[in-house]
């Protein structure tokens, strides 16, 4: 039966253009794979994947049979008994860890399992992605530098016989044995919980340090970098360490902090964009000329694609019952795309919440274009973090300031609706020209928030700009300041109402 399922895979790739063909016999052999391992367990009982594989067509038997999940269903049905100790029950063993998930409330809300064969499989992920540096023209002799990894503490919480933490901190409490001998801040360091006293320890050891790669969140290398050039009155970061050369950028887009980062850098240095989620090693950036990332198609990750539309997805972002996911082989350039994902981590027709673009199919490459909780559309006008990010790029281009930080949310504008802006910039920007940019700048990106402009459904956008740091206080203030949170782009009405509150309180002292 393996035998003729392979053969049967091979005639129907065939089929499709060469790019397609790999990439779908990857993504075929993964999922297999994931099937054939996870049969025997609580949930591959439950959904039959010993009758999928026996299937002609074992991808569609899995699709037609498992229902796609979010965190809430998923945990309620099945991931609540890991965290009960019950072994075997999405995928073979017991789980020993857990990523908490990131955001701005006061305590974590997502538990998302992390096995060891999911670790395997990352640090693979990571591996390759440092040997393609060649290709963007980086000296071979640069891996002799020692490389900075910016995150979490590594200092994990246990819980009954698991523990918890951020992804960067189950990660670092052991790094891959490749670069043990070059990992900074080390294990010691990484430990301390605290985020601004394993900052300021950093930034006591770094004139001892050759620092030639950095890894982390844009934002938070950035606090990191800036704190080391006050300390030693600098002129760039490459006054104390010469050898930096690159930066592996993760977690939120970076070309909005790329005004920021080049008041910092004195020399060219390369950065390469990666897709690293507490589900797993998604992608990364695999070819110069491009900041699409290219998708890790054998790490133990089968990849669905569901269109982000009116079809699939209601006005509050869930997903209809009616909604039908694609393949790889599938998918359209330029198209919003829901990512599903199953995987060793015991993850089934999972979706993690992202948003991407395929950039380039011959490449396999996507780009992150936000999250399916994180749009703005009261009116209609369906206005992405992508959208979002492009005109706050265009903000900093017309008044040539920074913006390290920016938040959305809707409110009442009279009779209309408005989006309110809070821009973190440290220079004087008057908030009306800003506002001016930004509006212009979304109409030519997306056609509805035109439509619903120009129809008097969505007022102009209101916006108020605040320093920088009130973003990182706000964090610290809800226990987020670890290294790995995010700031989110799209604020929901209890969030907003407690951001308002924060940022009407600094301005009145």
């Amino acid at each position: 039966m393996i035998g003729y399922l392979v053969e049967r895979t091979f005639r129907v790739a065939n089929k499709l253009p060469k790019p397609m063909q790999n990439a779908l016999l990857s993504q075929q052999q993964t999922l297999k794979k994931l099937l054939d391992t996870a049969q025997k367990t609580a949930f591959g009982k439950e959904y039959s994947f010993t009758r999928s594989l026996n299937n002609k067509d074992f991808t569609g038997a899995f699709r037609d049979t498992v229902p796609i999940f979010d965190y809430n269903d998923i945990y309620d049905q099945w991931w609540h008994r890991l965290l009960e100790c019950e072994p075997d029950v999405c995928w073979p063993g017991r789980v020993k860890n857990f990523a908490l998930s990131s955001g701005t409330s006061g305590a974590p809300s997502k538990y998302i399992p992390v096995t060891a064969d999911m670790q395997r499989a990352m640090r693979r992920a990571g591996l390759r992605l440092f040997m393609s540096l060649p290709k963007f023209g980086i000296d071979p002799n640069q891996y002799a530098k020692a490389m900075l990894m910016i995150g979490s503490s590594s200092s994990l919480i246990r819980q009954k016989d698991y523990y918890i933490g951020d992804l960067s901190g189950i990660n670092s409490n052991s790094p891959p044995f490749w670069i043990r001998g070059y990992y900074k801040p080390g294990t010691e360091i990484s430990r301390t919980r605290d985020w601004n006293q394993r900052t300021a320890i950093i930034v006591e050891n770094a004139p001892r340090w050759d620092i030639g790669f950095i890894s982390g969140i844009p934002s938070w290398v950035l606090m990191t970098l800036k704190a080391i050039i006050e300390r030693y009155n600098l002129n760039s970061i490459h006054d104390i360490w010469p050898h930096l050369r690159v930066f592996v950028s993760g977690g939120i887009k970076f070309q909005p902090y790329m005004n920021s980062y080049k008041e910092i850098f004195s020399k060219d240095v390369t950065v390469i964009d990666s897709y690293l989620a507490s589900e797993g090693f998604i992608a990364f950036q695999n070819r110069p000329g491009t900041h699409g990332m290219q998708l890790v198609l054998d790490g133990g990750l089968f990849y669905e694609f569901v269109p982000f539309n009116e079809t699939s997805y209601d006005d509050m972002g869930k997903i209809k019952t009616a909604a039908r996911s694609l393949l790889i082989n599938e998918v359209e350039e330029g198209v919003d795309y829901s990512l599903v994902l199953s995987s060793n981590s015991g993850a089934w027709r999972y979706q993690i919440g992202d948003l991407v673009r395929f950039t380039n199919l011959e490449h396999n490459e996507i780009e992150i274009t936000g999250r399916t909780s994180h749009f703005l559309s009261v009116t209609g006008e369906h206005v992405s973090v992508a959208n979002m990010s492009d005109a706050v790029i265009a903000v900093q281009a017309a008044f040539n300031t920074s913006i390290k930080e920016f938040t959305v949310a809707p409110v009442k504008a009279g009779r209309l609706f408005a989006h309110k802006w809070f821009i973190g910039a440290d220079s004087q920007i008057d908030p009306l020209l800003v506002s001016k940019v930004l509006d212009e700048t979304l109409k030519s990106l997306n056609d509805d928030y035109a439509t619903e402009r120009r129809e008097n459904a969505l007022d102009t956008p209101q916006v108020e700009i605040i320093p920088n740091n009130w973003f990182y206080t706000y964090m610290e203030k809800n226990g987020k300041l670890n290294g790995q949170a995010k700031f989110p782009r799209v604020l929901k009405q209890e969030q907003f109402e407690d951001w308002s509150a924060f940022v009407a309180s600094k301005q009145n002292v």
